[in-house]
């Protein structure tokens, strides 16, 4: 793969369970990227030289998953112009909707597209920059359509043991 194009970040390792569903997709799509712990709580200053470096180092968007208080998107998107995707991790206290809750509710001017808690927001999170950027890359619409037509393939038309 080339540089990376989009950034994956996350407040600490135990959100990597989550966060290798967006890593896994963008790899079946081949895409690159990279995957980073930066806490907006515990390393600071690592979250405010990711993101302000992170346009200057070619990436175009950046997916954030954080659980908690979940203010590892928020405070990306203050500090960056590039999108930012916030994927809500599971918690044990509260399932992720404090997350969710805390993503999802950002001011007016400071946008953060906030997907759904745990692998399907991690996996649709990958999904959307890679629809992007499959704007401006026909090999990598292919992949897509055809990533997408497989999944339509998996469903079955009948339930398991009917007639």
């Amino acid at each position: 793969m080339t540089e990376p194009l989009v950034g994956i970040i996350m407040g600490s390792s135990s959100d990597w369970e989550t966060m290798r569903h967006a890593a896994e997709t963008l790899d079946t799509l081949e895409v690159a990227y990279e995957a980073k712990i930066v806490s907006a709580h515990r390393t600071p200053e690592r979250l405010y030289d990711y993101a302000g470096s992170a346009k200057d180092r070619g990436l175009k968007i950046v997916i954030a998953g954080a659980g908690g208080a979940a203010h590892l998107p928020g405070m990306t998107a203050s500090m960056t112009s590039l999108p930012v995707l916030g994927v809500p991790v599971e918690t044990q206290a509260l399932k992720g909707m404090d997350s969710l809750l805390s993503i999802v509710q950002m001011p007016a001017g400071v946008p953060v597209g906030t997907l759904a808690i745990g692998k399907a927001g991690a996996i649709n999170a990958a999904l959307l920059p890679a629809s992007v950027l499959a704007l401006n890359d026909p090999a990598l619409s292919g992949r897509l359509a055809a990533w997408r037509k497989a999944q339509s393939e998996a469903v079955s038309e009948r339930p398991e043991g009917s007639a």
